[in-house]
């Protein structure tokens, strides 16, 4: 069956999205299955779904090549593509999109307030992370899209893909290294896994699964489910290191 933006609407519905909702989106297109009029119908879908006062957010982060200082030299706000999926590219180019600036994590946004959600990456304002490079500020700053999001209780959409794309699983880690270096302010940053991370949140959290088209989703709470996380790795860090 052929989805289109009518039916991908009410899937977003029934899956818990709603009108004002501010929604961060990862995504793997192909596996929506096939789609009226392709990308465009299931952006249209999207801003549908959170209505003219929502906000629709997706990655475009710049992760190749690996070496950061390669990145970093080679960041171009208006050119550089994501490189976090085909969708996160069509929705980064579409006319009427903003993109906050940052060489490596930096985040797309459409509709309420969009370009005021995304300005603040340059802010040296909240925590580090090893992604951090001058000029650009704290990558998962207080003023950073993803934090704001987090702070606002947004909504996290997983369309399609695992836990191993939960770029989120990153602010669970800048948090957690502040309570690591309370204690010791020459303590790493610890890199956590996500699957397991994931699958603590499957079994414990409150989600909901449901289908957009063929593509097999996840909803939730993004403070929640960081909270949540974070209470955890700080009570029982082992399975989780």
């Amino acid at each position: 069956m052929t989805a289109t933006r009518q039916t991908l609407c009410r899937d977003l519905r029934e899956l818990g999205v709603e009108p004002g909702d501010i929604l961060f989106i990862h995504s793997s297109f192909k596996s929506i299955g096939p789609v009226a009029d392709g990308a465009g119908t299931v952006v249209q879908a999207f801003e549908d779904a959170v209505g003219p006062d929502g906000l629709v957010l997706m990655p475009s982060f710049h992760l190749v090549p690996k070496d950061r200082e390669q990145r970093a030299a080679q960041w171009n706000l208006a050119t550089t593509p994501s490189t976090v999926g085909w969708l996160s590219e069509y929705f980064r180019q579409l006319p009427g999109t903003v993109r906050s600036d940052h060489y490596s994590h930096s985040v797309a946004a459409r509709g309420q307030r969009a370009a005021d959600f995304v300005a603040g990456h340059l802010s040296e304002a909240g925590f580090p992370s090893p992604w951090d490079r001058a000029p650009w500020g704290k990558t998962y700053g207080f003023n950073s899209p993803m934090y704001r999001a987090y702070a606002a209780c947004g909504k996290l959409l997983m369309l399609g893909v695992d836990y191993e794309t939960s770029t989120y699983a990153h602010l669970v880690e800048t948090l957690y290294w502040q309570y690591l270096r309370a204690s010791d302010s020459q303590a790493p940053y610890a890199g956590l896994k996500r699957p397991a991370l994931g699958a603590f949140w499957d079994e414990t959290g409150n989600l909901n699964r449901g289908a957009l088209g063929q593509a097999d989703c996840r909803l939730f709470g993004i403070r929640p489910y960081v909270d949540a996380l974070l209470n955890e790795v700080n009570r029982n860090p082992d399975p989780y290191l």
